[in-house]
């Protein structure tokens, strides 16, 4: 599964399951730009795959994914640095929980924006080049949530949701370019969304996994880098939930 010479982007790369999947492709060869606001985070980020002595690099780029100008100029750079752009992960993603009937319409908006505008507009702008190459991997980074639905989560249930139709009608549009295009669900994973449920929650939610614990960022990770992978150029349109059993 060498991911030699090949050109990845991650969104929301700097931390949590972002930060996994830069690493698990730097560790297949992948030059891997990865994509965030924070620029202190990816830093870090850059100096831990560098202190790992990765076969693959792994470059911070700052974007803000809900600006669609700002997108299209560094994807047209990056392409233009590296002559191309071979994988795209669509992880950027945010939470702004509250009942439906008192949610307003800022946290709507922002969730549907982050999490299902961005990644129509990554997907836009890095599809041509792909095309171009006729070569591409594709991969959202869904939820459990936009199968199952959340209480309180009817904003991000939505936008992660809309992230499988939209995976599977772009898988259909570019297959025929050797373009696959696939969606991962994770379930519930330890990161810094997770942290901050109260342990109660926790263990009431562990009651209903078949496998009794959370799952971690490299877990996501891995699922991302195989189908990142040359090897995954029959599957296509495709939802992976990794979630230990939650969503059977």
């Amino acid at each position: 599964m060498s991911m030699a010479d090949q050109v990845a982007i991650v969104t929301g790369g700097s931390r949590g399951i972002g930060r996994a999947i830069c690493l698990a492709l730097a560790a297949k060869s992948a030059t891997v730009l990865a994509v965030a606001r924070d620029e202190g985070k990816l830093a870090d980020l850059a100096d831990e795959a560098a202190k790992k002595e990765l076969p693959g690099r792994v470059l911070p780029r700052t974007l803000d994914v809900t600006n669609r100008q700002a997108i299209d100029q560094a994807i047209d750079r990056i392409a233009e640095e590296f002559g191309r752009v071979d994988i795209l992960v669509n992880n950027a993603g945010i939470t702004r929980d509250g009942l439906m009937m008192n949610m307003d319409d800022t946290q709507f908006d922002e969730v549907i924006n982050t999490n299902l505008r961005s990644v129509f507009w990554m997907t836009r702008a890095v599809a041509k080049h792909m095309v171009r190459c006729r070569y591409g991997r594709i991969i959202n980074i869904s939820s459990v949530s936009g199968i199952m639905g959340n209480v309180g989560q009817s904003n991000y249930a939505a936008s992660k949701a809309g992230v499988i139709g939209f995976s599977k009608t772009v898988a259909k549009e570019l297959a025929r370019r050797n373009i696959t295009c696939n969606a991962v669900a994770p379930g519930f994973i330890t990161t810094d969304m997770t942290d901050v449920l109260p342990s109660k929650i926790k263990d009431g939610v562990k009651v209903l996994i078949p496998c009794q614990q959370f799952g971690e960022p490299e877990d996501i990770a891995a699922a991302v880098a195989f189908l990142a992978s040359p090897e995954a150029k029959y599957i296509t349109g495709q939802v992976l939930a990794v979630d230990g059993g939650l969503s059977m």
